[in-house]
């Protein structure tokens, strides 16, 4: 039986909104920065998005549409209410005057962004491509299909297959780079910068594709535990341990987001008492595998380990 929110009552699915544009270099960014203009304004919403933005970004009303829904879409920016948007604690940790890393030059900005993208069922192609999809290679038109089949399976109304098409199209730009032609230009071809965390590969036939299962090298383990206690904060909340079973394999987990084989969860869940100063700990007792939480880890204290993954970067460049 189909287990994960997708399969939920009530579930609201979400084939649209990016207005067929893969996220892009310097989005999130700009999108963050004109929020921080409108910030003080209570009300703030209309001022962020209207004609003085589409000109302040020099781009097309579709296009800042596409901004605000990726830069919602990564959690760098919120709408918490009708009227209001706000810069998020991971947009100012990235962003913010002090940013980490404002120009996304850093995987672990990428594999963050990656996360807020594919582990909630919000996007329901990306949730259904990272955690549902039954094989490791897979074609367009099958991708389309399935979807399309979930969508009647499901009784989601108001799901026309070209919206499904238009949001495949979508998800595989960003992550595959499409090869520079007489068309598309060098910088199309690279259009998105996920494409640089190699998760899925276009292979020989025409419109075939494979997800990249396996270690990554890039994905730094504190942004591997950040992600595992956002997790947890969904799956289960009150929970004081969670099962390797859950990490590797529940949809919306690391295992099934980062494309993570058995070993390699276990791999990163060895070094978490390391990683978390203690806060989370790995433990096999009583032929248990889990994860035990020791103290109630915050947002704060979750973004701490995600500060040192690029605090070991700067250091080792600098050595």
């Amino acid at each position: 039986m189909a287990r994960g929110p997708l399969y939920q009552e009530g579930y609201n699915p979400q084939f649209s909104g990016h207005e067929t544009f893969p996220l892009r270099y310097g989005w999130l960014k700009k999108a963050f920065d004109r929020v921080v203009e409108t910030e003080e304004q209570p009300e703030n919403r209309a001022a962020c998005w209207d004609d003085d933005a589409i000109a302040r970004f020099g781009v097309g009303k579709n296009m800042v549409a596409s901004m605000r829904h990726w830069a919602k879409a990564a959690r760098v920016i919120e709408e918490p209410a009708l009227n209001s948007v706000r810069t998020t604690e991971l947009g100012r940790l990235l962003f913010g005057p002090k940013g980490l890393d404002p120009y996304m030059e850093h995987p672990a900005t990428l594999w963050l962004i990656h996360w807020q993208l594919a582990a909630r069922e919000d996007k329901t192609t990306w949730f259904w491509a990272f955690s549902h999809y039954p094989a490791i290679t897979f074609e367009r038109d099958g991708l389309i299909k399935k979807l399309d089949r979930l969508a009647k399976d499901r009784n989601w109304s108001r799901v026309a297959n070209t919206t499904i098409k238009n949001d495949v199209a979508c998800f595989i730009r960003t992550y595959v780079a499409r090869q520079p032609s007489g068309k598309t230009g060098h910088d199309d071809a690279l259009e998105s910068p996920l494409t640089e965390l190699g998760l899925i590969k276009a292979i020989g036939k025409k419109d075939g594709f494979r997800f990249v299962r396996g270690p990554k090298s890039t994905l730094g383990n504190g942004v591997f535990a950040f992600t595992l206690i956002d997790f947890w904060s969904r799956y289960a909340p009150n929970a004081a341990t969670l099962s390797f079973e859950v990490i590797a394999h529940a949809p919306g987990g690391p295992g099934r987001v980062f494309q993570f084989d058995e070993n390699d969860v276990a791999d990163r869940l060895a070094v978490l008492d390391d990683v978390t100063g203690g806060a989370l700990r790995w433990s096999e007792t009583a032929g248990l595998k889990q994860v035990v939480r020791n103290i109630e880890v915050n947002a704060e204290t979750a973004l701490s380990w995600v500060r040192d993954d690029y605090g070991v970067l700067a250091e080792s460049e600098a050595a």
